[in-house]
């Protein structure tokens, strides 16, 4: 098992959409909204995981439309994906 972070779903979305990601192993990480100008908008989670497959919803009430980034971080690992808010 690897670190993954799957494509959003559905996306584009509005209001909200689903992220989710492997992890393989107990690990602490934080999931960020990013906007295209590298702002961070909204935080998902921030603490410690188990190993496993999980899917965190993100609402985007109070964002405009436009192009957003979604990055999670841990000690070992770091991966960013696109999404698009269309309201």
């Amino acid at each position: 098992a690897d670190f993954s972070l799957d494509q959003n779903y559905p996306n584009p979305f509005n209001p909200s959409t689903k992220i989710k990601f492997a992890l393989p192993v107990k690990t602490n990480l934080t999931l960020s909204v990013y906007n295209t100008l590298g702002e961070k908008v909204a935080e998902i989670f921030n603490g410690e995981l188990e190993e496993g497959y999980h899917e965190m919803m993100f609402n985007s009430s109070g964002l405009s439309s436009g192009i957003y980034f979604y990055k999670i971080e841990s000690e070992r690992f770091n991966a960013t994906q696109k999404m698009i808010l269309i309201k």
